[in-house]
């Protein structure tokens, strides 16, 4: 029997091929969950769901509306929810003074804003009070949510927030079966930092921050939810730093990102 055996789960944030959402959402399926995945991008979705079996929706994070109704389908498609995961972000690297009012008002919809909205949806479905069953409700959080990196305040700001908002619902709603937990990742192998990885010596900079060796991978990422998805975990409030120890000592610093990519491209 899988972990996650007779469990219905919405993924949201799963709409890019082969992102960190669409690994999760394959994990949790290959442990028996029902799975609905959802997004922006309708063609992705369809697809994804008819190779893997499964449920999906569109979905705008930063919409209300939007995010109400997902829930309401999650439940119409599923029966319930038992299992909530939000892996949206948006990786903005600039300079702290060059970041525009339009591009903090779209990160804070989208990172703080549209999150707080779903977790809201979900929390309305999940709790016993109310005719819900309970449940877990994640978010993917970060690393630099904790230390630094630069060019990545209003990024940072915005998981961090995130972060509080979930041990507010974990303080909260325990009561009604409710677990609320985030993962940090740290430098990850994905769409989202695909450009990023075809710099050469950029991802090597970052080798030293890990005390296990390496980077990680949406693999990674995925195993933990499936704990912190479980009814194996008694934790609810947490930041799980699945980030082979990166917290543990700091990204590289942009000189050193510097000196590694010159490194690489012979100019060193």
């Amino acid at each position: 029997m899988g972990r996650l055996e007779g469990k219905t789960a919405i993924i949201l944030g799963a709409s890019s091929e082969g992102n960190m959402g669409q690994i999760i959402a394959r994990r949790f399926i290959d442990e028996g969950a029902t799975v609905l995945v959802a997004g922006r991008k309708a063609d992705v979705l369809e697809k994804f769901a008819a190779e893997n079996a499964c449920h999906w929706a569109t979905c705008d994070l930063t919409d209300e509306a939007s995010v109400n109704a997902l829930a309401k389908t999650a439940v119409q498609k599923m029966g319930g929810i038992d299992i909530a995961l939000n892996a949206t972000g948006w990786g903005l690297l600039k300079p702290f003074l060059d970041v525009t009012r339009e591009e903090l008002d779209a990160m804070s919809a989208l990172q703080l804003v549209g999150p707080h909205q779903f977790f809201q949806a979900m929390v309305r479905k999940m709790a016993k009070s109310l005719g819900g069953r309970g449940g877990s409700i994640l978010t993917i959080s970060s690393a630099t949510a904790q230390i630094m990196l630069n060019d990545h305040a209003i990024y940072m700001g915005t998981k961090a927030g995130t972060d509080h908002i979930i041990r507010c619902i974990a303080h909260e709603f325990g009561h009604e079966g409710i677990r609320a937990n985030s993962i940090s990742p740290g430098l990850t192998d994905t769409p989202m930092t695909a450009d990023a990885g075809q710099v050469p010596g950029l991802f090597e900079a970052f080798r030293a921050g890990y005390p296990l060796g390496r980077w990680g991978t949406s693999e990674d990422i995925a195993a933990a939810a499936v704990f912190l998805a479980s009814d194996e975990c008694f934790m609810t409030g947490e930041n799980l730093q699945v980030n082979g120890g990166l917290t543990l000592r700091r990204n590289p610093t942009r000189e050193e990102i510097n000196a590694s990519v010159a490194k690489a491209m012979g100019e060193g």
